[in-house]
């Protein structure tokens, strides 16, 4: 990733969410691709629009598209809670952006932004394991818990990162 490049996060509206989700129906579909060797994966919605109109807009979510040059990339759901407690419910790029740095650009611009941060949390399946090296090796986060243990498909790792 060249550091000239310039990344930003603006606000999600109702027009991006056509473009955003055939972003995420490519990146989600990477990824059980690659972990799963299935064609197409991801959480209830994602290849639709119903996941980013329901969490994206219709939620008390502060929730991104990613611009890289003034192109859309990404995008992020953030649940920005009152005590501090943070909880990152998605961050996606499109395939061909993946493995360049971006995804650790965005979230610097992201604990730059809410700096009263006490904790983030976030989960990911866990046969997704670039998505663990991503937020152990390259975030800092830790592994805290297991959500539906035994379920291949359902199984995912809690995070959580610590803010000082």
């Amino acid at each position: 990733m060249n550091k000239q490049e310039n990344i930003e996060l603006q606000p999600l509206t109702k027009e991006d969410i056509r473009p955003l989700t055939s972003i995420m129906t490519r990146a989600f579909d990477n990824d059980t691709r690659i972990h799963l060797g299935e064609e197409r994966g991801g959480p209830d919605g994602y290849d639709d629009g119903r996941l980013l109109m329901k969490w994206g807009l219709h939620s008390p979510t502060e929730s991104f598209k990613v611009l890289l040059n003034g192109i859309l990339i990404g995008g992020v759901i953030l649940w920005i809670r009152e005590n501090g407690k943070n909880y990152l419910g998605t961050i996606f790029i499109d395939p061909p952006f993946q493995g360049r740095g971006i995804g650790t650009r965005i979230w610097g611009l992201i604990e730059s932004k809410y700096t009263d941060t006490k904790a983030w949390m976030t989960d990911t399946p866990t046969f997704a394991t670039r998505n663990h090296h991503f937020y152990v090796q390259k975030l800092g986060f830790t592994v805290v818990g297991i959500k539906n243990p035994g379920k291949q498909k359902e199984e995912a790792y809690i995070f959580e990162k610590r803010m000082q």
